[in-house]
């Protein structure tokens, strides 16, 4: 049986949903869609409103990984009660669009889509292991190669993160050349570890690369959103989180956000307490510091003022 954290409920269900069969999914989407109403189904109710028998949502509950309606019921009045204390005291409120701008601000695109990232990002985690996320930390923290891979709308946060472990003098490569992301995953051995990146879990090129990586010894760590996905299988450490941001046929582009913020921790996590981390971060930032005041010099537009500020420690 497990117990999401608070507010991650939800988040938890459309992790697991897609590996269920239809029937069940049916169950999981009632409680996502509505959970009100599921907080207080009965078996019957929630049978009824998904066309399922009673039997297939008890089946349902517990392939979620509930052991029957009760304990996911406790769960949905949970975080409902939580979400109701923050709106009271006003943690919910929705932004003002920068520069007043007329109208409801709650229908201007700039609200829409903040307001949703910061309600999706507040129970992103409710599918993660913290137990994997700290042993995967560890396994960066001390593998000999570290390969990290990401294609398609993945492959800018496995490059953002690429750059930091570079920048905090942790050596790791990530290629964006499909054959040569394979021909790097082959060559890790015992010891190394294979960053794979995938929102689905089923990018083909990636699957492959991590495959590779795994016939040859290598750790494999992931992070999907979806914990039954092919990735979470193949990995030593699938880290879960950000599935309640998809809505394929939804034309907001949030899906990253939680898959950035979650290879920022991992990263954090695995540089910490590493000899040389801070000495190396701090040559990085004298070396654009260098190149900034480089392509500034002689410039009467302005941009010496911004070195200057740069100089001084500022960004």
């Amino acid at each position: 049986m497990i117990t999401p954290p608070l507010g991650g409920t939800r988040a938890l269900l459309q992790s697991l949903a897609p590996s269920l069969v239809p029937s069940e999914r049916r169950v999981a989407e009632v409680c996502i869609e509505d959970p009100e109403f599921a907080a207080a189904a009965s078996v019957a109710a929630l049978a009824r409103r998904a066309e399922v028998s009673p039997a297939t949502v008890v089946r349902a509950c517990q392939k979620l990984g509930f052991d029957g309606l009760p304990r996911l019921r406790d769960c949905l009045r949970r975080d409902l009660g939580a979400a109701a204390v923050r709106r009271t005291v006003g943690l919910d409120a929705t932004p003002e669009v920068p520069g007043g701008a007329a109208g409801a601000p709650a229908e201007h695109p700039v609200a829409h889509v903040f307001t949703r990232a910061m309600a999706g990002i507040q129970g992103a985690l409710g599918a993660l292991d913290l137990d994997a996320f700290d042993a995967a930390a560890g396994a960066i923290r001390e593998s000999k190669r570290l390969l990290i891979i990401g294609n398609g709308a993945s492959l800018p946060s496995a490059q953002s993160v690429s750059l930091h472990f570079l920048s905090s003098g942790k050596v790791c490569e990530c290629p964006v050349d499909i054959v040569t992301q394979h021909i790097a995953a082959k060559l890790l051995g015992p010891g190394d570890v294979c960053l794979a990146v995938s929102d689905s879990g089923m990018n083909a090129f990636t699957l492959r690369s991590a495959r590779l990586a795994t016939e040859n010894g290598a750790t494999v760590i992931a992070i999907t959103s979806y914990a039954k996905s092919e990735l979470a299988q193949i990995a030593d450490y699938a880290l879960v989180a950000g599935a309640d941001f998809h809505f394929w046929n939804d034309s907001t582009v949030t899906g990253n956000i939680v898959q950035v913020l979650l290879l920022s921790a991992l990263h954090a996590a695995a540089i910490a307490h590493t000899p040389g981390a801070e000495r190396a971060q701090a040559a990085t930032f004298d070396e654009v510091r260098s190149m900034i005041a480089d392509t500034s010099d002689g410039a009467s537009d302005g941009t010496s003022d911004g070195t200057e500020a740069i100089r001084r420690g500022g960004t």
